[in-house]
C-alpha cells in the first residue's frame, strides 16, 4: 500500500504559515478578553450588597405586601430607654442582613397607631421595630433619646432571630407627630444614622443645620394641630441641602393621616429608606423628579437628590 500524503494548507501568497497561525491565535485571544469583559461589566456595575428584593416598579411599591414574607415578635415594656414594642422582620436569611428601622408613634398614641407601617416597611425587606414611649406625653427631644434607645436594643440586645438579621451600620428613624419631631432630635444626636422620615412632625425647633441625616419631611394639606406653614415645611427649609432631603404634601389630609394606611406614605417612605439605608439606587426613579401628576400629593419639594 502506498505511503499517505498530506498536503500542506493553502496560505494566501506572501504569507507565512507560521505567521498566519499566530495572528489567528492573537485574534481569538483579544475577542475572548472582549467578551469576557463585557460579560463581567453588567454585573460589576449593579453590584450593590445591599440590595433586596427584585427590580422595583409602582406597583410593587405601592402593593400592600412587598415581597418577604414577615414574622413578628414582642419587646417587654421593661427594657430600658423606651417602653416595649413589636418587631417585624423578614423571614428570608438567603439575602444577607437588612437595614434597621424604628418607628415612633406621636402625643398621647401607642405603637398600634404605627403598626400597618411595621409589617408593610419589613415586607420590602427591612427589621422594623414600632416603639411604645415611657409616657404617651413625652416631648420630641424624649422620643428621640427612646428612638436611639430602640435602635440600640434592635442591633445589640434584641433575639438572635432578629439581631441576625441585621446590619447594625445601617439604621433608619420614623415617626409621627411629636415622633416625628424626635426623628430630628434623634438625627441631631447620631448623624451616623442612614435615614429619617419625619410624618406630620410636630417640633418648636425649626433651623436644623446640624442635621446631617438625609430626611423625608411629610406633611398633611389639612393638617389642624402641626399646620405645614408652622411645623413641616419650616423644618423642611431648615435642614440643609445636602446630603439630600424631600418634602412631600399630602393633598387634603389631616394630621392623623400616618395613623391609617396610606399607599402615599408608604410608597415614598419605602423608597427613601432603600435609597439611603441600602444606598440602593434603583429607588431613586421614584425620588427625582418626584411625585407628577399625582392627585395624592399637593407639594413637592426636594434638594441634593
Amino acid at each position: 500500500m502506498s505511503p499517505t500524503t498530506h498536503s500542506a494548507p493553502r496560505t494566501a501568497p506572501g504569507t507565512r504559515p507560521g505567521l498566519a497561525a499566530r495572528m489567528l491565535g492573537v485574534l481569538a485571544a483579544c475577542v475572548g478578553l472582549v467578551g469576557a469583559t463585557l460579560a463581567g461589566a453588567p454585573a460589576q456595575a449593579a453590584d450593590n450588597p445591599y440590595e433586596r428584593g427584585g427590580d422595583p416598579t409602582t406597583a410593587s411599591i405601592e402593593a400592600y405586601r412587598g415581597s418577604f414574607t414577615v414574622s413578628t415578635t414582642r419587646v417587654s415594656s421593661l427594657v430600658r430607654g423606651f417602653s416595649g414594642g413589636t418587631v417585624y422582620y423578614p423571614n428570608d436569611t438567603s439575602q444577607g442582613t437588612f437595614g434597621a428601622v424604628v418607628i415612633a408613634p406621636g402625643y398621647t398614641a401607642s405603637q398600634s397607631s404605627m403598626a400597618w407601617m411595621g409589617e408593610r416597611i419589613a415586607s420590602q425587606g427591612f427589621v422594623v421595630m414600632t416603639i411604645d414611649t415611657n409616657s404617651r406625653y413625652d416631648q420630641p427631644a424624649s422620643r428621640g433619646d427612646q428612638l436611639l434607645a430602640a435602635v440600640d436594643y434592635l442591633t445589640t440586645s434584641s433575639d438572635t432571630a432578629v439581631r441576625s438579621r441585621i446590619d447594625p451600620t445601617r439604621t433608619a428613624v420614623v415617626g409621627h407627630s411629636m415622633g416625628g419631631g424626635g426623628t430630628l432630635e434623634a438625627s441631631v444626636d447620631r448623624p451616623s444614622l442612614k435615614a429619617a422620615v419625619a410624618l406630620t412632625p410636630w417640633n418648636l425647633t425649626k433651623r436644623w443645620s446640624r442635621d446631617t441625616v438625609p430626611t423625608l419631611v411629610v406633611g398633611a394639606e389639612n393638617d389642624t394641630v402641626a399646620s405645614v406653614r408652622s411645623h413641616a415645611i419650616p423644618i423642611y427649609n431648615g435642614l440643609p441641602a445636602s446630603p439630600g432631603k424631600a418634602y412631600l404634601e399630602l393633598n387634603g389630609a389631616s394630621h392623623l393621616a400616618p395613623n391609617y394606611s396610606n399607599t402615599t406614605i408608604a410608597k415614598y417612605t419605602i423608597s427613601w429608606l432603600k435609597r439611603y439605608v441600602d444606598d440602593d439606587t434603583r429607588y431613586t426613579q421614584f425620588l427625582v423628579p418626584g411625585p407628577t401628576n399625582d392627585r395624592n400629593v399637593s407639594d413637592w419639594r426636594s434638594s441634593g437628590l
